[in-house]
């Protein structure tokens, strides 16, 4: 299945997706309640991180600085309160933390820092072993940093929508059959065809026909859902799943 083809199936608690959404909890309790927004707002960024690694390493950092970088951007992110001039019509989360670390970036150019960045302090796990393994195998085309911040986003928002419905896939043998169809998704690696996986499980293609677009339509929900988390409003999920289409079809 392309990537430009996912099945986004609407549910009927679709209208509330867009009430409780992290993003929109942060815009919302930042100043109420500064706990409840940092921990809304460190989930975002701990899923989040790795587009951002991938931006400034195509800038042109090493991976120690890059990796650098991105934790004293975050420690600055998340323990000096940036969102206090943030309003209500924020937007993507996605355009606004790259808004922040471009700005971040820029005013890093003009200082020296002899101490560690960020003092020592990890406010976001990264896994910098995992981020330049990742990273490593990028293309090595001329996509600039801000395409390669939108695919890594991308794939970070698909990643968490198949976990999420992983964890929701009981054990045994409906979590074999899962990773076996999980290759009929969008941007699945499948190389089996439904012929050959209904003769190796022993059933009919028919059967497999009728699995693969429950699957499809649930990991459409979820994949909703994630892009919810990210917006502050339904008009702006909407758009975002097109984008996200976008970039993933050009790829």
């Amino acid at each position: 299945m392309s990537a430009s083809e996912p099945s986004l199936s609407r549910t009927s608690s679709e209208d509330g997706w867009f009430k409780t959404t992290h993003w929109t909890v942060i815009l919302a309790a930042r100043e109420k309640d500064g706990i409840a927004a940092r921990e809304a707002l460190a989930s975002l960024c701990s899923t989040y991180w790795y587009p951002l690694y991938a931006f400034i390493r195509r800038r042109g950092s090493s991976p120690q600085e890059a990796e650098d970088l991105t934790q004293e951007f975050f420690f600055r992110f998340l323990e000096r309160h940036s969102l206090g001039n943030v309003q209500p019509a924020a937007g993507k989360f996605r355009s606004f933390l790259l808004a922040c670390l471009k700005n971040f970036l820029a005013n890093e150019r003009e200082r020296a820092q002899a101490q560690r960045r960020g003092g020592g302090h990890a406010p976001v796990p990264l896994d910098s072993g995992d981020a330049e393994t990742r990273y490593s195998l990028e293309p090595a085309d001329t996509r600039t940093p801000d395409a390669v911040f939108e695919r890594r986003w991308a794939f970070a928002v698909l990643e968490r929508a198949m976990t999420e419905l992983r964890c929701e896939i009981a054990g045994g043998e409906k979590r074999a059959l899962f990773e076996e169809l999980q290759g009929f998704l969008p941007c699945g690696q499948g190389s089996v065809s439904r012929a050959e996986l209904a003769a190796k499980r022993g059933v009919s293609v028919g059967a497999i026909d009728v699995a693969t677009p429950r699957l499809r339509q649930r990991f459409g929900a979820l994949l909703r859902e994630q892009v919810a988390q990210t917006v502050s409003s339904k008009a702006e999920g909407e758009e975002e799943i097109r984008h996200l289409i976008s970039v993933l079809s050009g790829d």
